[in-house]
């Protein structure tokens, strides 16, 4: 558990911050209040990139996430500081490139890994970049996501008995 909040931390990686690692917060942040989890685990997303501080996630990304129940309207974009690695537990990036960027900042045997390493259907797989691509895209994301992010909370809950 962080030392700094006594709660279990979770941040999710991507490279802009404004379409996967926020849909990814929003869904992981969704089943941990419906778990009755909030006080026990942190969630945040940030970007290997700048590109997007302060801008709120891709309004395709919002509306694929509402159609499913969930809000991202108060999530703002944010880059990946280095810092992070004393305060996160669980940093886990979207795909193979950001982990990369990750891995090369990281200090030595910080444990990284992938999303969807906790995923069910999608293990061994990353979630793809939507952004240049269509509606169907951003449905793709929500799946993984909502597979990973089941996963990533069982394995939590089991390691930490709650």
């Amino acid at each position: 558990m962080s030392e700094i909040t006594n709660k279990v931390s979770v941040l999710f990686v991507c490279m802009g911050n404004i379409c996967r690692s926020p849909t990814a917060e929003a869904v992981f942040r969704d089943y941990v209040e419906r778990a009755g989890l909030v006080n026990s685990i942190l969630i945040d997303s940030a970007g290997t990139h700048d590109y997007h501080i302060g801008h709120s996630p891709d309004m395709r990304s919002q509306q694929a996430a509402s159609g499913r129940g969930y809000d991202m309207s108060d999530l703002r974009g944010r880059k990946f500081e280095y810092q992070d690695f004393e305060r996160f537990d669980y940093i886990l990036a979207m795909d193979k490139a950001n982990l990369a960027i990750l891995q090369s900042l990281a200090p030595a045997d910080y444990p990284l890994g992938l999303f969807l390493e906790y995923a069910n259907h999608y293990a061994g797989h990353e979630v793809p970049d939507p952004y240049f691509g269509g509606a169907q895209g951003f449905e793709d994301v929500l799946d993984r996501v909502e597979d990973a992010a089941h996963g990533l909370l069982q394995h939590i809950r089991l390691k930490n008995q709650f």
